[in-house]
């Protein structure tokens, strides 16, 4: 009897990737890789399609095996990079002050998309119920193919934007309105939102239908779930109504495949192409989202916060006053240029170095290799292998002894060994990546104890290992890294995030948030044993966020346990200690919870202060979540409450702006609960009733508690 299996499905710009993954013990057990459909009658759908049935025929599975499919895909994204998007019709509301406000979102118009492509965009205004049915048929007949409802305040009264929803729907039109993009305030944020989504609205419409009935016509039952953009899926249906969320998911797959299939806590993620390198935050096991810019513009769409350098594996060698100046923009690939290093090193020896222009309006100063077989480009890949740094096995794997022979020329031409020349190489190209990488570190405070570089991407082996050796932090490699983004597909959870604007929220507005992103999963198929929300307080801007996440039929893997010895010896590595300094803070069946002691700077008295670095490891001997400087309590759930008002009142801390909480994190049932986004006790408290509500009192809870600075 063969075990179900996940599907996940990565359309790329070129290529069409596909993974399937055992259901029960999370392991890859095949492969696809096909064409993308860009020009096909039925799309991208079809390319879908075609990596599906290769893919099962690669496993000898069949549908029947699937029991969850998800793909991502970068149709949304090219869209509105390319400006290729439908005329959206706003149909404005209000009278008055508001009246005047809704008509400002006009100038949408100007939104460029692409250089010398704008928002296509036609406006209509409507001061009474009784006009809106003649605003959607002014801005149809002005050429709009899909409608948005638009009105000052309609977070707190939508029935002007249902409204245009009905009346554009009575009309044929597809139809959106703000207060269903986005529950925040800021009418002109909201409604750029909404515009941009209705934008992509009609295509995205036409692939999902062509996608689900190619996956029913496979005989495929298995829930459709679509990438988002925050690493995690959503159902088809939630797809249709806010298909923006799509754009940067191709990023968000990798960084989720690193996130889920690695078991990474607190990591750089470098994802590593043939052009570019995409680089994202994983912190405290969560990926780092922030909100999406378009067009130079802030959204109300939380996103993968992504960083992209013109660095990748295919990144061709520049050379001027003698030395390597530079390293890309242009890589091989663009050029037309075959890697020397996977040439045959007999069409590549005795070769001549010569620069040129790889497009017009180039700089003459990219490197290639000529001989009388061809010409090649010395890449970053080409560098990397020279000196032994890609593994054996590697995608970006070549023999040292031919990378060497592209890099000859080169390194006669600067007088160099061909060990400097290669060297070189990288240290340019990982100038330019850790530029980003210590940006990164440094906005979200990022403590280098614990912090590793994780590559991903084909091109993963050619920077990130180099990159780790200059900013001496631990780097590795992916397992399966060129096919990390179907991977992250394929183990992605169900996730919604839900955001109220209330000031100074209480006990019932937390939980009643919270419920809310709870059901939003839970409509999408999660199964309820497997959901977790987080939430947190943004007093500044009177935001409660939640995040809920869940599995939809994600079996727990079958492995053995982590030794004890396995677990300490994986905190001594994060804490950068040695394993004789490490000890044992509270263990519960699935946790253990290591801590140290080390010197830190800052003198009081002339006595250092010392810190205690946490780390809390799981029964696989990962860690989980890691803090410079906590305290660990062990509890019960019966004891719990007492044990966390304790907590709060010995390290809540008072100044000018008020009471400070500390961050706490709770261990319990399998479970890292996290209340450290909360900023009042009785939120704290709140929160964690919930999650401690119907266990048994003896069951063991573990309390980590960090004083914020």
């Amino acid at each position: 009897m063969t075990t179900p299996i996940r599907v996940g499905i990565d359309v790329g710009g070129t290529f069409t990737d596909a993974v399937a993954i055992d259901a029960t013990s999370l392991e890859l057990i095949g492969t696809a890789k096909v064409l993308t459909t860009h020009r096909h009658p039925d799309g991208v759908a079809r390319g879908i399609i075609n990596a599906l049935k290769e893919l099962l025929e690669n496993c000898g599975r069949s549908a029947d095996d699937v029991v969850f499919l998800a793909h991502g895909t970068t149709q949304a994204t090219n869209a509105l990079l390319e400006g290729d998007v439908a005329t959206v019709g706003v149909v404005g509301l209000g009278r008055g002050l508001d009246g005047w406000r809704t008509r400002s979102v006009r100038h949408l118009s100007r939104l460029e998309l692409a250089p010398g492509k704008h928002l296509p965009l036609a406006y209509a205004h409507a001061t009474a119920p009784s006009q809106v049915p003649g605003a959607v048929a002014a801005v149809h007949r002005a050429g709009a193919e899909v409608v948005v409802g638009v009105e000052a305040f309609s977070v707190d009264d939508p029935d002007g934007e249902l409204a245009v929803v009905h009346a554009a729907e009575s009309q044929r039109l597809p139809a959106t309105a703000t207060h269903d993009i986005s529950k925040l305030y800021g009418l002109k944020k909201r409604a750029r939102t909404a515009a941009l989504n209705a934008s992509i609205l009609p295509r995205m419409l036409g692939t999902a239908e062509l996608v689900r009935s190619s996956i029913d016509h496979a005989g495929i039952h298995a829930p459709l779930m679509v990438m988002r953009c925050d690493g995690g899926v959503m159902s088809l249906d939630e797809m249709r109504r806010r298909p923006l969320l799509t754009i940067l998911s191709g990023p968000a797959a990798g960084a989720a495949g690193a996130l889920l299939a690695e078991r990474v806590s607190e990591s750089v993620f470098l994802e590593t192409g043939g052009t570019s390198t995409d680089i994202s935050v994983i912190r405290d096991g969560r990926v780092a989202v922030s909100y999406a810019k378009v067009g130079g513009y802030t959204t109300y769409l939380k996103s993968l916060d992504v960083r992209t350098v013109g660095i990748g594996g295919g990144s061709l060698v520049r050379v001027s006053g003698g030395r390597v100046a530079d390293v890309g923009p242009r890589s091989a690939h663009i050029a037309g240029l075959d890697y020397g290093c996977f040439a045959d090193p007999e069409l590549v020896r005795g070769g001549r170095l010569e620069l040129e222009r790889p497009m017009e309006g180039d700089p003459a100063d990219y490197a290639v290799v000529v001989t009388d077989h061809g010409r090649f480009a010395i890449t970053v890949t080409c560098a990397a292998n020279a000196l032994g740094i890609v593994p054996r096995g590697d995608y970006a794997f070549a023999e040292p002894a031919a990378a060497r022979l592209a890099i000859e020329p080169l390194a006669a031409r600067l007088r160099y060994s061909v060990d400097d020349a290669a060297r070189q190489i990288l240290d340019r190209a990982a100038g330019r990546v850790r530029e980003v990488v210590d940006e990164l570190i440094k906005d979200y405070r990022l403590e280098r104890d614990g912090l590793e570089l994780v590559g991903g991407g084909g091109g993963a082996a050619t920077v990130a290992l180099h990159l780790g050796s200059t900013m001496d932090l631990p780097a590795r490699i992916a397992a399966n890294s060129s096919v990390i983004s179907p991977i992250g597909v394929a183990l992605a959870l169900v996730r919604d995030t839900v955001e109220r604007v209330i000031p100074e929220p209480n006990r019932q507005d937390i939980l009643s948030v919270r419920a809310e992103a709870e059901r939003a999963v839970l409509a999408q198929g999660a199964s309820p044993a497997t959901i977790e929300v987080d939430v947190s307080v943004d007093p500044q801007r009177n935001v409660v966020a939640a995040v809920a996440t869940g599995a939809t039929d994600l079996h727990t893997p079958a492995s053995e346990k982590a030794s004890e010895q396995t677990a300490a010896d994986a905190a001594a590595r994060s804490m950068r200690v040695d394993v004789a300094a490490v000890r044992t803070a509270a263990t519960t069946p699935q946790f253990r919870v290591y801590t140290a002691e080390r010197a830190r700077g800052g003198l009081i008295g002339r006595v250092s202060r010392p810190r205690h670095p946490v780390r809390v490891v799981d029964s696989d001997g990962l860690v989980r979540f890691t803090s410079p400087h906590a305290e660990v309590r062990g509890s019960t759930v019966g004891a719990a409450r007492a044990a966390l008002t304790k907590a709060l009142d010995e390290f809540t801390a008072y100044g000018d702006s008020g009471a400070r909480v500390p961050a706490i994190h709770l261990l319990v049932a399998g479970r890292l609960v996290n209340l450290a986004g909360v900023t009042h006790a009785d939120q704290v408290l709140a929160l964690a009733d919930t999650e401690l509500s119907g266990r048994a009192d003896e069951e063991d809870v573990v309390l980590v508690v960090e004083e914020r600075s």
